[in-house]
């Protein structure tokens, strides 16, 4: 399982659950990644996985585990968030596959997305490296 990896491998930068009723009804995780760009290494962060029960979708639960994990990543100094989804959804939230289509990675196409949490950072392009973890999804 990608997110038990993530810990074991220690990557996890930061990591939330939403609970209901103190169930567990939400959850999403924030792995370390660098990227390598023009002038030189900063941190980065890659989004994956984000989930909510089914019953509980479509009442703010992920897009507020989403907020608060972008300022998370945000005080904890990563300048780069990137991700693989739906670009309907995350979109909301300035994520942008045009932003993407300036970095060298593993993935391509609409549902590779970027976000800067530093303005400008991705103007140059580079390249991030997800851990290890994600070599099973790649």
């Amino acid at each position: 399982m990608l997110v038990l990896q993530l810990r074991r491998d220690g990557v996890a930068l930061t990591e939330h659950i939403a609970t209901v009723d103190n169930e567990i009804v939400g959850h999403v995780l924030f792995s370390r990644m660098p990227f390598d760009g023009p002038r030189g290494r900063i941190a980065a962060a890659a989004l994956a996985p984000l989930a909510v029960v089914p019953e509980r979708q479509r009442r703010g639960i992920g897009s507020a585990l989403v907020r608060h994990g972008l300022e998370s990543c945000r005080k904890a100094g990563a300048a780069v968030v990137v991700l693989l989804g739906n670009p309907t959804y995350y979109s909301r939230f300035g994520f942008s596959s045009a932003l993407a289509t300036k970095l060298r990675a593993p993935f391509a196409g609409p549902a590779f997305m970027a976000l800067e949490l530093s303005r400008g950072v991705l103007a140059e392009g580079g390249a991030v490296t997800y851990p290890a973890a994600f070599e099973a999804i790649m």
